[in-house]
């Protein structure tokens, strides 16, 4: 009996085309989902509460005085006339500038410093330290101003822009500096290695490689400092007596006496102090969100 053997492989079965099924739906997120009416109502009425109050003080300075329109015409410049020159608003806009751009300055060198040494070093006294940064923003101002008077009295400086400038950036270096060092610590710390191997040192790396990428920190960072000394108004109606040493918050203080309150002039005055405010933030508004928002990250 002969039996014989069949070898080979079965076909494969045919794939049967499946029809096409539907698209995965798009996940949308729960605030797509918000109709827009309950997003443009509350902020309308926000940005009604918030432009108002702008628009009277608009309305102030540019009308005559006596009027009671509320549309601004006949628009007139004798208040700011009046506040720039009789009131001596050129002298406080000058010292307020010299006391802004010398506390930024002074500030975000010694928050860069102090802040690279608390993102790259380790001492025993770290935690401790940023335990004592971080407390003394609960401490107000009001309550050092006898001890800063009587120590400014002691090395002659009240009646200076000096005393200003120094209690100004000694009341923002603490948050300064750490959010300086959140910053460092978003740079990777290979890149400064990197350039130590190619012959750098540790000076030459962070000027090098690390300080061009903290340029939106040091913005907001500055930017935050120049606008509490601009419109800081205890430390310079407490250090500075003579009135061709005082800035625009005291002098926007003397505006307003017991009896009467001139408010085309005071209006005036508020927008003299907050225009080139407005000015600078409309020019850094895309570095200073960037800024704060890698502050933001853990470090």
């Amino acid at each position: 009996m002969i039996t014989k053997e069949i070898t080979g492989t079965a076909p494969a079965p045919e794939r049967v085309a499946s029809a096409p099924g539907p698209r995965p739906r798009t996940v949308r997120r729960a605030w797509d989902e918000v109709p827009r009416r309950q997003i443009y109502l509350p902020l309308s009425v926000y940005l009604l509460f918030t432009l108002v109050p702008f628009y009277w003080i608009l309305l102030f300075s540019l009308r005559p005085a006596g009027s009671t329109s509320l549309v601004p015409w006949p628009i007139t410049f004798e208040h700011f006339e009046k506040v720039w020159t009789e009131r001596s608003f050129g002298i406080y806009f000058t010292n307020s500038v010299l006391v802004g751009v010398a506390t930024l300055v002074m500030t975000t060198l010694v928050a860069l410093a102090g802040g690279y040494a608390l993102a790259r070093f380790d001492f025993k006294v770290k935690r401790g330290f940023m335990l004592a940064l971080l407390c003394s923003q609960f401490v107000p101002g009001a309550l050092l101003l006898v001890p800063l008077f009587q120590i400014f009295a002691n090395l002659r400086m009240i009646n200076s822009l000096g005393s200003v400038i120094i209690a100004e950036t000694v009341f923002q270096l603490p948050l300064s500096m750490i959010l300086i060092s959140g910053f460092i610590k978003n740079v990777p710390y290979s890149l400064e290695e990197a350039a130590w191997v190619d012959g750098c040192n540790r000076f030459s790396a962070f000027r090098i490689v690390v300080l061009p990428l903290l340029r939106p920190g040091l913005i907001a960072v500055g930017s935050f400092a120049f606008v509490h000394a601009w419109n800081h108004f205890l430390f310079a109606l407490m250090f500075l007596s003579d009135q061709s040493k005082q800035t625009i918050p005291v002098g926007l203080n003397t505006l307003m006496s017991a009896d009467s309150v001139d408010l085309g002039a005071l209006a005036a005055g508020g927008i003299v102090a907050a225009v080139p405010v407005v000015i600078v933030f409309a020019f850094i508004q895309k570095w200073l969100i960037t800024g704060f928002s890698a502050g933001a990250v853990k470090g």
